[in-house]
């Protein structure tokens, strides 16, 4: 498809730190009201926040920050023992409501820019699929975006991220299921924190099995994490 571009510029943006290659792509919601009151938040310089890019609901694509600057999207994070999200990876936003403003479906024209968006990028930077991630994997006790209406498995299918066919895994369970989830989920990338495991388990089901999002290691979620764990990074 034909990407539209808008150019907005943030002046919320800084070098890269540390990194010789851009490698994960995070999606976010931008969790308010609307798209102008996302996009005067992103380019406002008090608010210190910002993004790389936003998609409208209708696909139009803001240009908010150069791609080799260091947007400030992802916060206090963490994937794969890395600390500074931000320095690694591009950050997009996706114009919709979110969980408190009355979260709704991605529609058609934004996916499919998105998706559009991504594959551009993926030419230009060599992003793992293990490293295209929603910014409640990155932060799973502060944030719940993009969340558990996000289309993971119509990324993966356009070969962006990663979205395996969990086939039987989905119903293994026993006792080394159990004992081995917080390395199971260390391994896929997440971090653990010893006192609230729950937080990590609830990331993953927002993003690998949205049906059902409490937190709680059933069979299916121990099955699908053991085996999204089971594949290199």
């Amino acid at each position: 498809m034909s990407l539209r571009f808008r150019d907005r510029p943030s002046p919320n943006h800084g070098p890269r730190i540390g990194v010789t290659e851009i490698d994960m792509l995070i999606i976010h919601y931008t969790g308010m009201a609307g798209a102008e009151a996302a996009l005067d938040r992103l380019c406002a310089a008090e608010a210190e926040v910002s993004a790389h890019y936003l998609i409208e609901e209708d696909g139009l694509i803001h240009r908010l920050v150069d791609e080799e600057r260091r947007a400030w999207h992802a916060g206090a994070s963490f994937w794969a023992g890395r600390r500074d999200i931000n320095s690694a990876s591009i950050g997009i936003e996706l114009v919709n409501p979110g969980h408190d403003f009355g979260y709704r479906p991605f529609p058609e024209p934004q996916m499919a820019a998105l998706i559009a968006l991504c594959r551009d990028i993926q030419g230009r930077h060599p992003i793992r699929p293990a490293f295209v991630l929603g910014h409640s994997d990155v932060a799973p006790r502060r944030k719940c975006d993009p969340g558990e209406l996000f289309e993971w498995p119509r990324l993966a299918g356009a070969g962006i991220g990663r979205f395996p066919d969990f086939g039987t895994w989905r119903k293994k369970r026993g006792p080394a299921a159990e004992e081995t989830l917080p390395e199971n989920l260390r391994q896929i990338g997440y971090e653990i924190f010893e006192d609230d495991l729950k937080s990590s388990i609830v990331a993953f089901q927002r993003h690998y099995r949205p049906s059902l999002c409490d937190g709680i290691a059933d069979a299916e979620t121990c099955g699908r994490i053991a085996r999204l764990a089971a594949e290199p990074i």
